[in-house]
């Protein structure tokens, strides 16, 4: 996920981290027009910058933590189901051993 933040330009960036932040803030809370719920609980951090539409897909620990996934950006209104099968992977892998996939995001 640092690896994709650092790869996208500096007000890409800002708008990202503005919106995990916010998650951080409003959890479970945080909704629509930002965040939304796409299916088999994973969600996703919006936002868009011209006609580029920025995604981050994640998952709830209970109610302990929100995990991101992982990003993408793409021109398109609906995120690929690839995609979303892609965090429910991860998720899995994540419930499986939390302490082998956790790592802070340096904003």
């Amino acid at each position: 996920m640092q690896d994709w933040l650092k790869g996208l330009d500096r007000r890409a960036q800002a708008k990202c981290g503005w919106l995990i932040e916010r998650l951080q803030e409003r959890g479970h809370a945080f909704k629509r027009p930002q965040a939304d719920y796409l299916r088999d609980e994973i969600y996703e951090l919006r936002t868009r910058m011209g006609n580029v539409r920025y995604r981050m897909l994640y998952f709830f620990y209970g109610h302990v933590a929100a995990v991101i996934s992982h990003g993408i950006a793409k021109k398109t209104a609906e995120v690929p189901s690839r995609e979303i099968e892609r965090a429910i992977r991860r998720k899995e892998l994540f419930e499986q051993a939390p302490e082998q996939h956790t790592q802070e995001i340096e904003l």
